[in-house]
């Protein structure tokens, strides 16, 4: 499947070219594997970070974009990631981190490119659950910004899932949602007000 990964904001992207060109910042990120990088590291894949908020009670999952993360590659491997954070002053850098959400985000990209129709991957976090997704969002020429999860784009569960939840198996969001609210308080996810 053509995956169509959306651009990230430029100001995102100079925010972490910004810390990678500091040594103060990239000795502070204290991951190991940033540290030890042999040549330069680049920022690569980019992908918005959304996070599941609520669900509506018409079972629409409410989405706000969170932030960028982009994969940090040196040589023919990722070594990190870096992830920026929308401030009222705009865009910046908010931290370097490296673990088995990076991993487990490129095997879901590899799976996700057998699939056959076109889509524009994001990620979805489910705080409440410990939980992030690879979310496959159906309409390529969306704004990455915005929009919710429709019933039949794919999500992606990347491990370490939660107990119960397969992951790296794609779920349709119509059949992982209403599995994901049960298991959210409802009086933090389904009674909160909009």
């Amino acid at each position: 499947m053509p995956l169509r990964a959306p651009q990230a904001p430029a100001p995102a992207l100079r925010s972490v070219l910004t810390a990678l060109s500091s040594p103060t910042a990239v000795r502070e990120a204290r991951t190991p594997a940033l540290l030890g990088a042999q040549g330069p590291v680049t920022p690569e894949l980019s992908l918005p970070v959304h996070v599941l908020d609520r669900v509506t009670a018409e079972g629409v999952a409410a989405t706000r974009l969170a932030g960028w993360r982009f994969h940090l590659r040196c040589g023919d491997r990722t070594v990190a990631a870096a992830e920026t954070r929308l401030t009222p002053d705009g865009w910046t850098f908010s931290h370097f981190f490296e673990g088995p959400y990076v991993a487990s985000t490129e095997r879901a990209l590899r799976q996700a490119e057998s699939v056959p129709q076109p889509c524009q991957p994001r990620l979805l976090s489910v705080p409440e659950l410990y939980m992030l997704t690879l979310w496959l969002h159906g309409d390529c020429a969306a704004d990455p910004a915005s929009g919710h999860p429709a019933a039949t784009d794919l999500l992606v569960p990347l491990a370490p899932a939660p107990p119960g939840i397969a992951a790296h198996r794609p779920h349709r969001v119509a059949e992982l949602l209403p599995v994901l609210t049960d298991r959210v308080t409802p009086t933090r996810l389904l009674g909160s007000p909009a």
